[in-house]
């Protein structure tokens, strides 16, 4: 009589090479199988995103569908939608960063333009914004930038006081001669109000 050996664990259900047969694989009630999302739900869904809480250029939104690898085809048609409806305004978007960055950081209408074209703006819509901005108001921020930094130069030679006021300005984008013309006037008008170039250096000296 042949005794059958049955091992721990092992039932009549496991089949000849003693593995248990598979069970299907039980879904939760409700549970959907997940699709491919469509490359233009992505890319509205992306763009939204994007936008939510500050403007963007289409270019920039451009470059944020060609990182996640939205077809060209499909990029182009999402972002024309997007600007029939006005989620996207690139002329409105120049004219509120020019108003937002010469108020804010004194920038002048050369470093304006420059920031623009890097986000993609056309050059005839940057004309348009940084031509909000006059000869007059552009120096009169830079004289606003220069009296704001003057006290802070007190004690160095003229000289270098002027470089590095000039310098300044010529890094918010100021012609130099702009610059030099409003720092050398608010460096006279120091100097007449303090007495004279002996007083503008009385601490330098007694130092």
């Amino acid at each position: 009589m042949v005794r059958r050996t049955e091992w721990p664990g092992a039932t009549d259900s496991e089949d000849s090479e003693g593995e248990r047969p598979r069970q299907p694989v039980k879904r939760q009630p409700g549970e959907r199988t997940q699709k491919p999302q469509d490359p233009a739900e992505q890319a509205r869904a992306i763009c939204l995103r994007l936008l939510t809480g500050t403007a963007r250029t289409r270019k920039q939104l451009a470059d944020a569908l060609s990182k996640r690898e939205i077809p060209e085809e499909v990029s182009e048609e999402v972002l024309s939608r997007f600007e029939e409806v006005g989620l996207i305004d690139d002329a409105a978007f120049a004219d509120a960063w020019v108003e937002s960055r010469h108020r804010g950081r004194g920038l002048a209408r050369r470093a304006l333009a420059r920031e623009l074209r890097t986000k993609g703006v056309d050059s005839e819509l940057i004309d348009e914004a940084v031509g909000q901005l006059d000869s007059e108001q552009e120096e009169e921020t830079a004289r606003e930038l220069v009296a704001r930094r003057l006290p802070s130069t007190r004690g160095l030679e003229r000289d270098k006081r002027l470089r590095r006021l000039a310098g300044m300005l010529a890094r918010k984008g100021y012609p130099e001669g702009t610059a030099l013309r409003v720092v050398r006037r608010a460096l006279e008008e120091e100097s007449e109000e303090l007495g004279g170039d002996d007083a503008v250096f009385s601490d330098h000296e007694s130092a």
